[in-house]
Order: C-alpha cells, then sequence, then structure tokens
C-alpha cells in the first residue's frame, strides 16, 4: 500500500489534514515507488477515467487516499504486467464491485510466450493477433480492413504492441458513431509527425552510451506523449467548441 509522507507544508498539508490531497502532494506519494511519474501523467490517467478526483469550487483537484492507492494501482499495472489502460481500467472497475478477477494476462508475462526479446533497443511489451482479436472484441476482416488504411501495423516478427489493443477498441467505436477507417487515415498520419517530433528531440539521449541517459531518453519520451496527447485534446475540443466531462 502507498503511505503518505509526514512531511511537507502549505496547501499539502492543509489538504492531508482535511483528509484529501493536491495534485503536486500526490506527486511527492507516488514518486517513492514511481520516480518517473510527472503531474501530466496524473492528469492523462484521470482524463482516460482511471481516477476521478474532487474539485473545489475554483476547480483545483483533491485526491482522497483511496484515488491515490489507485493510481498506484494503475502504475503498477502498467510497469510490471504492461497493460493498456482500457484493460487496466476494467480490472479495477470489476474489483471495485467486489468481482474475484484473476489479473488479465498479455504481452510478456505469459510465461509460455514464444516471442523472444528484442536484444536492442527498449523492451516492447507483445500480443499475438488472436489474442489481439480477443481483447479488442473484433474479428479478422475488421481488422485486415484497418491494417490495410495502416491504423494498424504488426510489428517485424508478426506480432502487436500491446497498447494497439486501445488502438483497435478506439477504432471500433468510432465505427459506430458512422467514422469509417478511412477517414482515420489524417489522424494516423497526424500522430506520426507527432511521435516524429518526440523521437526528434529524444534521439540524441537514446544515442548514448551511458545507460542512465538512454532511460531518461524513454522517461522523456513518454513525458512528451503525454503533453502531446493533452494538447492534441485542448486543440480538438477548442476546435468543437465543446468541453469534455
Amino acid at each position: 500500500m502507498l503511505q503518505t509522507p509526514s512531511g511537507g507544508a502549505g496547501s499539502g498539508t492543509a489538504a492531508r489534514d482535511s483528509g484529501l490531497m493536491s495534485i503536486g502532494t500526490v506527486l511527492n506519494v507516488l514518486r517513492d515507488e514511481f520516480p518517473e511519474v510527472t503531474i501530466s501523467k496524473i492528469r492523462f490517467l484521470e482524463s482516460e477515467g482511471l481516477v476521478e478526483p474532487q474539485r473545489t469550487p475554483s476547480g483545483y483537484r483533491k485526491f482522497s487516499a483511496e484515488d491515490v492507492e489507485r493510481l498506484g494501482h494503475v502504475l503498477r499495472m502498467q510497469r510490471d504486467h504492461y497493460l493498456p489502460l482500457k484493460v487496466i481500467r476494467e480490472h479495477l472497475d470489476a474489483m471495485e464491485r467486489g468481482e474475484a478477477v484473476p489479473l488479465p494476462v498479455v504481452g510478456r508475462q505469459r510465461a509460455s510466450d514464444d516471442f523472444p526479446e528484442s536484444p536492442a533497443g527498449p523492451a516492447v511489451a507483445r500480443i499475438g493477433r488472436a489474442e489481439l482479436l480477443a481483447a479488442a472484441d473484433i474479428d479478422e476482416g475488421e481488422l485486415k480492413e484497418w491494417e490495410s488504411y495502416g491504423l494498424i501495423a504488426p510489428l517485424a516478427d508478426g506480432v502487436y504492441d500491446v497498447e494497439t489493443v486501445t488502438v483497435a477498441s478506439l477504432v471500433a467505436e468510432l465505427g459506430r458513431f458512422g467514422i469509417e477507417p478511412r477517414h482515420l487515415r489524417v489522424m494516423k498520419a497526424a500522430a506520426d509527425r507527432e511521435a516524429g517530433l518526440v523521437d526528434q528531440i529524444v534521439a540524441p539521449l537514446r544515442r548514448h552510451r551511458n545507460p542512465q541517459t538512454r532511460a531518461h531518453a524513454e522517461a522523456r519520451a513518454k513525458e512528451l506523449a503525454v503533453l502531446t496527447v493533452r494538447l492534441h485534446t485542448a486543440l480538438v475540443t477548442t476546435a468543437l467548441g465543446v468541453r469534455l466531462p
């Protein structure tokens, strides 16, 4: 269980005294176990529905101890089990309903995994084609169509990045609104350009001979990815003149 530090002053102390914590205090609590976590990461997990902090009348987030514990579970399942956020959310929701559910098994955590780790570069959690179809609840025809438009692509050895489950689920959900795969090519092109920009920034660090510097590059890439997603969301909602709940 995550423990709240006894130190601190100002708004963080006041928040703990009232049983709630500011986002800055939550960050300090989580960093004991997850040193790479950032405020942007916490906000991103909130936007994905993994946690729902209270809001003050002025709009400031206030987190309960249960919120912090839930965030810890999310970060732990990402770090230790390589699960996509959609799977994590469903798993935690089932636990909160009192259901006895086993931890989902995907990617590298499988003892019988036949897919070898790449000897160079960061390790990638991977999932087979049959697992992808089952996890995203789609059929072979849909997957082939999405692959033909470049929305989903297997890795070099024919398996998939486990986050592809999230991509497939979102493509299917948009399809229910009449948005066809061909309409989504512009989103894929924009995502590729954004990824290219992030890669351009961290590439010098990734090529460094120092392992700590390379690890820092991956942490920086994750943080930039979160910020890019938040900016994209803000730009789309601003253009549409809507406000997300």
